[in-house]
């Protein structure tokens, strides 16, 4: 095999020729003239028929710039121009359209292919589709920023927690035993928040984390469609039903053991929007008088529930069981 001044082996050119068209990424080789109507594409790959859906004879003498549309990034395109003005090799990415229309993200390393004393003749763009890896990225930003947010409301309630309960005049155990348990409600909601891929927490799923420990002898109904909630309804629907789930434990129908608790729940559709509907009857408890003061749960599903989802809730006290009636507005679908 020959080899060429600077002492490396000289390739055949059909073996490059070979090698550049195996290549899954896409190859340009375009004229050195940046002004319009230059660059000229000179040859393109079968990577990049497969990355644009245009075959080679498409592309052939026609600038680049033909694969832009009104979302590329200016900006980034001007900072390739000011690198190859110089005669520098440049990385970059940008938005692109395919020949049917749709778009996807390309990443490129351009270099010069120069003549002996320095002149560029051409120019060479290795390029990828990079669209899969961009919206991965973007989308754990998303959650990180999410995340983020989450947190610090969680940190807020955990406090106001902490603070409504210490007002509650209640000794150290109980104390303890009410936020501690609040705490723990807290922790169940967000742990099915996280594991949910769009942040979210299905209502069967709030209600199953609560009651799911109480489910015996048919003592509880739950019914109606799967409703998901997002994590800024989520959380303070998870609080609520832990109020009235630890209620009905200490005073209500899961502390007579012949007592029976029914959630239903239903979409409601409305000129205004959408809501979600929910009952929540508690029937052969123990009789139950109205309370002499509010409570932390009556003031969290008075004014928390509301304030934080814009609820309207009726609490009715039966002769055998407490009934809660929620409205909730939902957000819009295309939201």
């Amino acid at each position: 095999m020959d080899r060429d001044e600077s002492g490396f082996a000289t390739v055949d050119l059909r073996l490059l020729r070979a090698a550049v068209e195996a290549s899954g990424e896409a190859i340009l080789i375009t004229s050195a003239d940046l002004d319009e109507p230059g660059p000229r594409i000179e040859y393109a790959n079968p990577a990049f028929t497969r990355m644009t859906g245009y075959a080679a004879h498409e592309a052939i003498g026609r600038s680049p710039r033909f694969l832009q549309g009104p979302d590329t990034d200016r900006a980034a395109l001007d900072r390739v121009r000011a690198a190859l003005r110089a005669g520098e090799a440049t990385q970059g990415e940008a938005l692109n359209y395919r020949k049917d229309g749709s778009t996807y993200v390309v990443e490129w390393l351009i270099t010069p292919v120069c003549e002996a004393d320095g002149r560029i003749t051409h120019w060479v763009s290795a390029q990828r589709d990079v669209t899969e890896r961009r919206a991965y990225e973007d989308r754990q930003s998303m959650l990180v920023r999410e995340l983020h947010h989450r947190v610090k409301n969680t940190l807020a309630t955990v406090q106001a927690v902490f603070n409504a309960t210490a007002r509650s005049g209640l000794s150290v155990a109980e104390f303890t035993r009410a936020f501690s348990g609040r705490v723990a409600s807290l922790a169940r909601t967000h742990a099915l928040i996280t594991e949910d891929e769009a942040q979210a927490a299905a209502f069967e799923g709030l209600l199953r984390a609560e009651l799911q420990p109480y489910d015996e002898r048919g003592r509880l109904t739950l019914e109606g469609p799967r409703v998901v909630l997002p994590s800024e309804i989520a959380v303070p629907v998870g609080m609520a039903l832990h109020e009235l789930t630890t209620n009905a434990l200490r005073h209500g129908a899961l502390a007579d053991p012949d007592g029976r608790l029914q959630v239903t729940w239903w979409v409601e559709e409305a000129a205004e929007g959408r809501a979600l509907r929910w009952d929540w009857t508690e029937h052969d408890g123990p009789p139950v008088g109205h309370p002499t003061r509010e409570g932390f749960g009556s003031r969290l599903l008075n004014k928390v529930l509301a304030a934080q989802t814009g609820a309207e809730v009726d609490v009715a006290f039966a002769s055998d069981g407490i009934r809660v009636s929620v409205r909730m507005p939902l957000p819009d679908r295309s939201s």
